[in-house]
């Protein structure tokens, strides 16, 4: 069974940093696509980034140059190193498996993980 569940998020001053991870079990992570979502109430879901399994990111533009996704493969571990945060980045983030590149990935699943509170005070 895959799951995944995200931790380190917590409340900051402007200008801070946080690192948030995902912990993953349950399938090889190592060959899957992932990425971090987040989302403020009464809005849409935002993708901030997305890695590859061969390491290639994406970020959205509005945290391009700030945050750093990155992961462990090992220890099946997804992480996002925020750095510079701004009010307008206060949301619940949380971490997907969008595909895996194994035989038995099944073409539109995906999995989420329950989501961690991020809060920024100016």
């Amino acid at each position: 069974q895959v799951q995944l569940v995200e931790s380190g998020g917590g409340s900051v001053q402007a200008g801070e940093s946080l690192k948030l991870s995902c912990a993953a079990s349950g399938y090889i992570f190592s060959r899957c696509e992932m990425a971090w979502f987040r989302q403020v109430p009464g809005k849409e879901r935002e993708l901030v980034a997305t890695i590859t399994e061969d390491g290639a990111t994406v970020y959205a533009a509005s945290v391009e140059g700030r945050f750093t996704i990155s992961q462990d493969n090992a220890k099946n571990t997804l992480f996002l190193q925020m750095n510079s945060l701004k009010t307008e980045d206060a949301a619940v983030y949380t971490c997907a498996v969008l595909y895996c590149s194994t035989p038995d990935w099944k073409s539109g699943q995906n999995y989420w993980g329950q989501g961690t509170q991020v809060t920024v005070y100016s």
